[in-house]
């Protein structure tokens, strides 16, 4: 068992060494000046539950999740908040003194608070959705709840967008539609803000083929992939004048509630920790 007064967390995935959460974490950390430390644990797939017990008996405070782990941590959890029941996902697992595991999604709340900080309300607007995964999932939640009339779901599946749609439409009020990815050229000039939540121009992934030339002219771009920082639709949204929006704004928000479950302070997203995580990626 851990002792001492300062608290640990980790986060795991597989690989892991690509994540910012260290270095956002322990800027927090040093900010706040707060006694603690977040640990990047590399845990393949098979070993996922057997470590997660071992990290709790260790006194951890709980771990931040990324892939592929995500799926497995929501169904390890002894309860979860909404986001993570309508994802069926979880990045973010807190132990709790009674060894019980709460399970949540904080994506949703990244995407929703980088878009209310850029964009404001969504009220009346109609969103294009490309992806319908794990990620999608929380996009939705958060579209919903910036108050979109309409979210048209694009999937290189047309019947996994569909499904999706059918899914979440109780738990949303935006009216959700579904089609697929050859549809693109029907309904990109009607939307006024585009969303990739797929992992396409990840690095290490092939990008999105898409002509944005066909979006409006007012429209806004945002894909939640920050690494590389500028994906290559987002450079096709800047030259031809569109409004874009990184992954960096989500990663920080999503951060956050991690933040203040694992150490009990609640911090705050400034320019300093953009600028801080950006010489963490160009580096």
């Amino acid at each position: 068992m851990l002792t001492g007064a300062g608290k640990i967390a980790g986060v795991v995935g597989w690989p892991v060494g690509h994540s910012l959460s260290p270095s956002l974490h322990g800027y927090w950390l040093e900010e706040l000046q707060v006694d603690g430390a977040l640990i990047p644990l590399a845990v393949p797939r098979e070993d996922f539950a057997r470590v997660i017990a071992a990290l709790q008996r260790a006194g951890f405070a709980g771990v931040n999740v990324t892939v592929p782990h995500k799926e497995a941590a929501f169904a390890l959890a002894h309860s979860c908040d909404a986001a993570a029941e309508a994802a069926g996902a979880a990045n973010l697992l807190v132990f709790r003194p009674d060894g019980r595991i709460e399970a949540r999604n904080t994506d949703m709340i990244g995407l929703r608070e980088s878009l209310r900080e850029t964009m404001g309300s969504l009220n009346g607007k109609t969103v294009l959705l490309l992806g319908a995964g794990g990620a999608a999932r929380g996009a939705l939640l958060a579209l919903g709840e910036l108050g979109a009339a309409k979210v048209q779901i694009l999937n290189r599946h047309a019947d996994k967008a569909r499904a999706l749609a059918r899914a979440l439409q109780p738990m949303v009020k935006s009216e959700l539609l579904a089609a697929g990815l050859d549809d693109w050229a029907r309904l990109a000039p009607g939307a006024e803000l585009i969303v990739n939540s797929t992992s396409a121009g990840m690095k290490g992934h092939a990008p999105l083929r898409l002509d944005l030339g066909l979006a409006r002219k007012t429209a806004t771009v945002l894909d939640i992939v920050y690494n590389p920082l500028q994906t290559e639709l987002l450079k096709q949204a800047k030259a031809r004048g569109l409004n874009a929006i990184d992954g960096l704004g989500m990663l920080m928000h999503q951060a956050a509630p991690s933040f203040e479950a694992f150490f009990g302070v609640k911090p705050a997203v400034t320019p300093g920790l953009r600028a801080h995580l950006e010489k963490a990626l160009y580096a």
